[in-house]
């Protein structure tokens, strides 16, 4: 008899470790605790990992876990609803939490527009969170996110020169980490320096080969005017066209974080994707100026893309 009491007893014990608890508003979580008693404060800036991950399916939705970490500063006052954010106070750092979100939970209030292949009716989305550090102010914070971005940076340009050594490709690495290939010199005394404008054809495409982008023998498509050196293309772009002349072909290999980083471009584009391009430069020149604002009209702004996914 105390043989099973004992076996009971641990079964229960088992089953209590494993039990949920409920946030104010319906979240189902638990906390795994780490060695730090200190609860995070509210108005500290707290660095955390996070993964979304659709139950049942294996699939995960987002991660930053060997990536990029985020940062948040705590608000108590504006914890959200449904959210693991209302868990956080109760943490410090080197916590754990779990949590579930139900998909009709989540759009019944409004979190989602509509049931659909991802988020089906009575589906569920698995949550885990590691807090990884806090910080006082945001000067500590912005020190602490620009170590994780080179980290992230070194960690993508290792795994493009892994690529590029089982390829043979002979490159030449640009200040930034964008690697170029010529296998075409063309006419390097008309060289896309900054300023010019070089006209480009191109094919993008991932590291397993699949092509996001592309007018390359694509019916009606035209030559892609660059401006080097103003920030209208990604920063891969920009380093890696000065190594092109006029009628230089060649190869960009550019790591994410010279491209599309974090976010990533729709769907095209997954966050953290090194990406590869087939680039023809057809003619250098010199750009028409710029056609001067109208009265009253708001100044133009650079950005990170124009036209395709460059």
């Amino acid at each position: 008899m105390k043989k099973v009491t004992g076996v009971l007893a641990l079964a229960l014990l088992l089953a209590s470790c494993n039990q949920f608890d409920k946030t104010k508003t319906g979240l189902p979580y638990k906390i795994k605790k780490g060695s730090s008693n200190v609860l995070l404060k509210n108005g500290q800036f707290f660095k955390f990992n996070i993964e979304f991950k659709l139950a049942g399916k294996d699939s995960i939705l987002s991660s930053s876990y060997d990536h990029v970490p985020a940062y948040m500063r705590l608000d108590t006052a504006q914890l959200g609803k449904y959210n693991f954010l209302e868990v956080v106070p109760k943490c410090a750092v080197g916590d754990k939490i779990e949590f579930t979100m139900s998909v009709d939970s989540l759009k019944a209030m409004g979190m989602i527009p509509d049931f659909n292949k991802t988020f089906s009716r009575g589906g569920t989305v698995k949550g885990k969170v590691d807090i990884l550090a806090a910080f006082a102010d945001d000067k500590l914070v912005e020190a602490d996110y620009k170590k994780e971005n080179e980290a992230e940076k070194e960690r993508e340009i290792k795994q493009l020169e892994a690529y590029i050594a089982k390829k043979g490709a002979k490159t030449v690495k640009t200040p930034n980490g964008a690697y170029v290939e010529i296998t075409t010199p063309g006419d390097q005394t008309l060289k896309a320096d900054s300023g010019k404008q070089a006209m480009v054809l191109y094919k993008g495409y991932t590291e397993d080969g699949k092509v996001f982008d592309s007018n390359i023998d694509k019916p009606g498509a035209e030559v892609f005017p660059v401006v080097v050196g103003t920030r209208s293309v990604i920063q891969g772009w920009d380093e890696g066209l000065r190594f092109f002349g006029k009628g230089t072909k060649g190869r960009l290999y550019v790591p994410a974080m010279l491209a599309y980083g974090q976010q990533g471009a729709g769907g095209a584009i997954k966050p953290y994707t090194n990406l590869i391009f087939d680039i023809e430069v057809k003619d250098v020149t010199t750009p028409p100026p710029p056609a001067p604002a109208a009265p009253g009209a708001p100044g133009a702004m650079p950005h990170g893309e124009m036209g395709g996914h460059h």
